[in-house]
């Protein structure tokens, strides 16, 4: 995530000038958070995971930063269909597809179009593939080895994932490439 970091925030700062909220799903460790919150003082940044452990950590670098638009995190299972927030302008999912079963990512798609205002926007980002096929070797090596690790895991087909979010209302507007062989994906309500 570190390295890919500053990519991530030149797109998100070009796409979340006016929001306000941002939700992130699925938080980790919470440094990203922290990282992002601090360089986007405009917008409230809500970390979120479904570990305890990750809640405990984001809290602890949360409350480390002193920073007062980096909210206190929430517990968000992305497969409930009922989450803990009712609206927001942005949805921020990294590095969440390729390591969550499939029903989760098709929860994710329910609740962000659920939460997400009108105009709002979904942005993912990790390695995906395109048309059934990886888009580098070492996509499809991490692919395996996810594999390997939970049978459930694996790097997803662009397609099937704008299919499934345009039923829950969320349109796939932009594709960015970058580094390290992933993408943006940038879906709007």
């Amino acid at each position: 995530m570190t390295r890919n970091r500053d990519p991530i925030l030149t797109v998100l700062r070009r796409l979340l000038p006016q929001s306000e909220t941002v939700l992130e799903i699925a938080s980790g460790t919470g440094e990203h958070a922290v990282y992002f919150a601090a360089a986007l003082p405009h917008l409230q940044w809500q970390p979120t995971d479904y570990e305890e452990q990750a809640l405990s950590s984001i809290a602890a670098h949360r409350a480390a930063s002193g920073l007062s638009n980096l909210l206190a995190p929430l517990m968000l299972d992305a497969a409930a269909p009922e989450w803990p927030v009712k609206q927001v302008d942005a949805v921020v999912a990294i590095n969440m597809l390729q390591v969550s079963p499939w029903p989760v990512v098709q929860g994710l798609m329910a609740g962000a179009g659920q939460v997400i205002s009108p105009g709002g926007i979904l942005y993912l980002y990790g390695p995906f593939k395109e048309n059934g096929a990886h888009t580098a070797p070492g996509n499809e090596a991490f692919d395996h080895n996810l594999k390997l690790r939970n049978p459930e895991w694996g790097v997803r087909d662009i397609g099937e994932v704008a299919d499934l979010a345009r039923t829950y209302g969320l349109d796939l507007v932009e594709r960015v490439v970058m580094p390290a062989n992933n993408l943006t994906l940038v879906f709007r309500r």
